[in-house]
């Protein structure tokens, strides 16, 4: 008999027991607004916000709505302004170069390689050649560069890194944790990432006058001592005046949702790569199927499940993406005409002007990619990966 998967690739597991009760706490007292406090009371932002800076070792942090707003609001508190070109990858999702956009800044696309991460040849050519003083550095879909290298090209310019670490929180490449290789980094807290507020997002910087600008910008409505992870008051003297309120505030409720979920993040990170593992020993050596290599220095969070088939057809991947729905197996590609859903790329983004890259519009066309949510057994692991091995292997074989 044909196997057949029956799970739902994009449920997550629920919000855990304490997250739920500490929610329940703030609906009743009613105080959702970060700033709206008893006295003597700690927001369970600010708390969140200091929990989430030791976990990432960074000196300061802020909780934002949304991954998205954390991006736009990194860009602004690094000095980015209209006109001003900014470095970002081909292969990342719609919400980056959207942020460099909405600023009325110019994104600029960086090629992509094999192993799904941006292409360091073709940074140092483009830093050369743009005069773009911003890289925002998107670890897609969790993959991550050689950030040592990635740094060093970028250093020697004088080039602000920003870290897109939407698919990496809790990830770390070579003993350093995702995001903290750049000046700012920023993670997304969406329903499909590694924690789950429905939206909500953070920063994190070194740099006191880059929170402080960001703090600023969140809404603090002159509130920034009421901050546990922010710099102290005198980083604010001037600032305050002149930086804009660019409301984005995360609110006490979906922190309260996000405190035990930091707390176990660590075994979550784990859980997900065993899953990653088994997808990964399923599909190794499959005849037309190339999986993305990944480096020693490399601990990635494996959220997420993607490979190769290059060189392929359109109407053949697309029979492996029918043939693996049919049974039940949820596969997206990135190479089509269309955008869909989150498989847009740099090409998708009309309201930018980009030059054709042949060598990573080849690796585009044909990157697949699944979700791996925790409420997949290692067996359902296992399942999928003999599915997606066949019909790969049928259609292979067809050619």
């Amino acid at each position: 008999m044909t196997e057949r998967f029956t799970g739902s690739f994009t449920q997550q597991e629920p919000i855990p027991d304490e997250g739920i009760a500490a929610a329940l706490a703030v609906l009743r007292h009613g105080r959702l607004h970060r700033y709206n406090t008893a006295p003597g009371e700690l927001s369970e932002t600010a708390l969140l916000e200091q929990e989430f800076a030791g976990f990432t070792g960074a000196a300061y942090a802020l909780a934002v709505a949304s991954g998205g707003y954390a991006l736009g609001c990194a860009l602004r508190a690094v000095g980015t302004g209209p006109g001003d070109r900014v470095l970002t990858n081909a292969f990342t999702l719609a919400p980056v170069p959207g942020a460099i956009a909405a600023l009325g800044a110019v994104p600029v696309f960086v090629g992509v390689t094999e192993r799904l991460v941006i292409d360091l040849d073709d940074l140092a050519l483009k830093v050369q050649s743009s005069g773009a003083k911003v890289l925002m550095l998107s670890h897609m879909r969790g993959h991550i560069c050689d950030m040592d290298a990635l740094m060093a090209i970028c250093d020697a310019a004088g080039v602000t890194v920003i870290e897109d670490c939407a698919h990496t929180m809790g990830a770390s490449w070579n003993g350093v944790p995702s995001g903290r290789h750049g000046a700012v980094g920023c993670y997304s807290t969406q329903t499909y990432k590694h924690m789950n507020s429905g939206e909500g997002g953070f920063l994190v910087t070194d740099d006191a006058q880059i929170a402080a600008r960001a703090v600023m910008l969140s809404g603090s409505y002159m509130l920034f001592e009421r901050h546990l992870a922010a710099p102290p008051p005198e980083a604010f003297a001037e600032l305050k005046y002149v930086t804009p309120n660019v409301s984005g505030r995360m609110d006490n409720l979906r922190a309260a949702i996000l405190r035990p979920q930091l707390a176990a993040l660590g075994a979550q990170v784990a859980r997900w790569n065993a899953r990653y593992a088994v997808v990964e020993a399923g599909l190794a050596d499959t005849p037309g199927l190339t999986l993305v290599a990944r480096d020693p220095k490399e601990v990635p969070v494996g959220s997420s499940f993607q490979f190769l088939l290059l060189d392929w057809s359109d109407d053949a991947i697309g029979d492996v993406l029918r043939r693996c729905a049919a049974r039940g197996v949820e596969l997206k590609w990135f190479g089509g005409a269309e955008p869909t859903g989150f498989t847009s790329r740099y090409d998708s983004w009309r309201y930018v002007d980009s030059e054709r890259m042949p060598a990573s519009d080849r690796i585009l066309k044909g990157i697949v990619d699944m979700r791996l949510p925790l409420t997949f057994s290692k067996e359902d692991c296992a399942l999928i990966a003999r599915i997606v091995r066949a019909e790969v292997g049928a259609v292979y074989q067809a050619a």
